[in-house]
């Protein structure tokens, strides 16, 4: 094997979950997630303000086609025009308008669901790849399995603000100790069933010059080493403000995505990508307060394997 496929391989093994919590588990990381401790979390309310994490699901997006991954089109059904002119077939004055949308279900800010990534076939919790996800979608482990279940503690990890100036480079691997200091720097602790936000400051670039190639282009982002404090700290679920959570270009030469490649489907974590962490952060350097509510739920498309998702922190 070569050394990324050794290193995978032995992460794989050291991180695993698969068979911890049963044969039949589709819920992965998010069992670790209590009923206590959502009620504790909702204690971290103080003044109500409320953050949308979420990028506008626009045609002007940051995508480039990668894999057939466009930006949505939106259109309309009817009109405003349309109620004027009384050609809706409406009685007594009555009118409307309606839309819809065609995109791809992570075209912007999103969470990956635990049929995403497999590894050597392999999907979440052991399961052949082929048995879960089919031409039908994904009949395990599909993200309205856990529309339910993804709010809690939400915390913020502003590893741009504390070891960068604001912005980390394309390129920089954040690892553990960069996860360690910040969250000192912060005075927050990460814990079991945590939401964990991590905000390298790459979408804020995007948004000050433009798009370019933030979408699978070099970023700043979680490196492979991390994915032991990952399974360690038993969060519920990870986010970041870019494309796809780990650093890029990635960290071995022959490897795509390597991360994801563990964290899916071994530890069974969710990771939420393109998550726009700017206000928060800034309301979280002001009160000093990185921990929150947080409410994620994935829109529930039947069979998907991700979702998009208007996160919304409450402070």
């Amino acid at each position: 094997m070569t050394d990324a496929a050794t290193a995978i391989a032995a992460a794989a093994t050291r991180c695993s979950n698969v068979g911890r919590w049963g044969p039949d588990d589709v819920l992965g990381t998010l069992n670790h997630i209590r009923d206590a401790d959502r009620v504790a979390a909702a204690q971290l309310v103080r003044t109500g303000r409320a953050f949308s994490l979420s990028l506008p699901y626009s045609a002007d997006g940051p995508q480039r086609g990668w894999r057939n991954r466009n930006n949505p089109v939106h259109s309309m059904l009817d009109t405003g025009l349309d109620a004027e002119n009384g050609t809706q077939g409406f009685p007594h004055g009555i009118g409307g308008a309606d839309d819809f949308v065609a995109m791809p279900l992570q075209c912007s800010t999103h969470w990956d669901g635990l049929g995403h990534i497999f590894d050597h076939g392999r999907a979440w919790n052991g399961r052949r790849a082929g048995d879960v996800v089919t031409s039908r979608g994904d009949g395990v482990t599909g993200i309205e399995t856990v529309r339910g279940l993804l709010s809690g503690r939400g915390v913020l990890l502003d590893v741009g603000r504390v070891i960068g100036d604001g912005q980390l480079p394309d390129g920089f691997a954040i690892t553990e100790q960069h996860l360690t200091e910040t969250a000192a720097a912060h005075g927050v602790e990460v814990r079991r069933g945590d939401l964990l936000c991590v905000r390298t400051g790459r979408l804020t670039r995007a948004l000050d010059e433009g798009w370019g190639e933030y979408a699978g282009g070099p970023a700043p982002g979680l490196s492979f080493s991390t994915a032991d404090w990952l399974h360690r700290t038993e969060i519920a679920g990870l986010a970041t403000d870019t494309w796809g959570c780990e650093v890029r270009p990635n960290e071995f030469d022959d490897a795509f995505q390597p991360l994801h490649q563990v964290a899916i489907p071994h530890i069974g974590l969710f990771l939420g990508e393109m998550w726009n962490l700017d206000e928060l952060a800034e309301a979280c350097a002001e009160d000093g307060s990185h921990a929150f509510w947080l409410t994620a739920a994935p829109i529930p498309v039947t069979g998907a394997v991700g979702a998009p998702v208007n996160p919304v922190a409450v402070k």
